[in-house]
């Protein structure tokens, strides 16, 4: 990882020759942290100084907005250079963020080979195992033995984008077995593959979403994931550092999407950005509150009655929503790295509501402590109401987070688009309901 002190001792180098040694030495992923931290104008004179082999890897490793900003300031035979380069994979990913007029351009200036396999990709609906895989892969067929194999794979596969696992096809390229290299390097060259290799393939489908995808592979300790169309025919492979990538994005989606962020933001994105991103969340916020000051309304006379009310009712709502909250987020990481299923819903919830009773009772008599506390002598009734309502929405809020995820997942819809602002104000307008409501009740017995 390229330090602070290693960047300003780079930004210090006026000498170009002396900064070019340094940046073709570095990995490629410090070189691309480098030349994102550079101001744009000074990007292109840094990719510059870079090899061929450095530039192609550095590239990939680039924020979309650099990328697209080298492209318009190269000249166009090393953008064809860089993006011919580019594995399948990592090119569509690029082309998904650039103007489409670019995209045409560059897809243009390619070798067909390299056309039909972006356009491959390209083709498969995002969030799927198509759209994430790689066409870069080793074949082998099954008459092969294993010295043919391995004399193969180091003449036709060096430039593949994992050798690790070799995939065996039959003439239809359908997908027979699965062979490491471990084993190659292992077995007797005169044996023949289809005998030495495995027929217990774990695979994918083109249309498998991507977050499956990457439990599949967690759970079979995978380096690679071979990909097939509807026909079992190999069409390429997902390997281990997609799935990191995979499992980045849904994390940061799903914890976005908890705390009302719409869209993927970044720690450093633009202001804009920022305001883009969480605004309409806010805004949207303010019209659910209404909904909760909506239900309190009603009740203004109450609360000029019993003063301390409105000293209640904050720590009413917050304790109910962090309840809410805190079941929401378990039950969505769950289900997102597979843990559980809609099926285990009332295994969960009993064991909610189970934690749910000594929680409520412990936050009940604290509310109700509080409130004798600060009510006065003739008010301290309120006490037991409070303590009663706070039982009931932690039982109320435990559900809630339990069995909403669960019921989206059900629907086959994203649980995490049940945000924590949501749900949090929803609660706020039962409890306020509930409390003020019985408040009134207790006042016109007590009247």
């Amino acid at each position: 990882m390229l330090t602070q002190d290693a960047r300003d001792t780079l930004l210090d180098i006026q000498d170009f020759n002396r900064l070019k040694l340094e940046l073709n030495y570095l990995p490629a992923v410090d070189v691309g942290d480098y030349i994102t931290e550079l101001p744009p104008e000074r990007q292109a004179i840094a990719f510059r100084l870079l090899n061929k082999i450095q530039a192609t890897e550095v590239f990939e490793y680039l924020p979309p907005e650099v990328q697209e900003s080298l492209i318009s300031s190269l000249q166009d035979a090393q953008v064809h250079q860089i993006i011919e380069a580019m594995r399948p994979d990592d090119r569509a990913e690029l082309f998904d963020e650039l103007p489409a007029r670019i995209v045409r351009r560059l897809l243009a200036q390619m070798s067909s080979g390299e056309r039909q396999a972006t356009a491959t990709i390209l083709g498969y609906p995002e969030g799927t195992a198509g759209r994430v895989m790689t066409t870069e892969y080793v074949r082998l067929r099954q008459g092969l033995t294993v010295g043919e194999a391995l004399s193969k794979i180091r003449q036709s596969d060096q430039d593949k984008e994992t050798v690790y696992y070799a995939y065996v096809t039959d003439d239809e390229r359908r997908l027979v077995r699965v062979i490491s290299l471990r084993q190659l390097l292992f077995s007797i060259p005169d044996a023949l593959i289809r005998d030495v290799a495995s027929d217990r393939v774990i695979k994918a489908y083109t249309t498998m979403p991507q977050e499956e995808v990457a439990q599949l592979m967690k759970r079979y300790d995978l380096l690679a994931l071979p990909v097939v169309d509807r026909e079992d025919r190999l069409v390429g492979i997902i390997t281990i550092d997609d799935v990191i990538d995979i499992l980045e994005e849904e994390a940061t989606e799903d914890i976005q999407k908890l705390a009302g962020v719409s869209g993927d933001e970044a720690a450093l994105s633009p202001p804009a950005v920022t305001i883009r991103k969480r605004l309409p969340w806010l805004l949207g916020n303010i019209g659910l509150y209404i909904g909760a000051a909506s239900a309190i309304a009603p009740f203004q006379q109450v609360i000029s009655v019993v003063p301390v009310l409105a000293v209640i009712m904050p720590i009413l709502s917050n304790t109910s929503g962090n309840v809410a909250i805190q079941a929401l987020s378990v039950t969505v990481r769950g289900l997102g790295i597979g843990e559980v299923t809609p099926k285990d819903t009332l295994r969960i919830l009993r064991k909610e509501l189970l934690a749910g009773l000594g929680t409520a009772l412990a936050l009940g008599f604290t509310l109700a402590v509080l409130s004798l506390i600060w009510s006065a002598p003739q008010e301290r009734w309120v006490g037991a109401v409070a303590g009663s309502v706070m039982v009931i929405n932690v039982f109320v809020a435990a559900t809630a987070g339990t069995l909403l995820p669960m019921g989206l997942k059900r629907l086959n819809l994203d649980p995490a688009l049940i945000s924590g602002p949501l749900l949090t104000t929803t609660l706020d307008a039962i409890g306020f309901l509930t409390f003020l409501g019985l408040v009134s009740v207790t006042l016109d017995l007590l009247g």
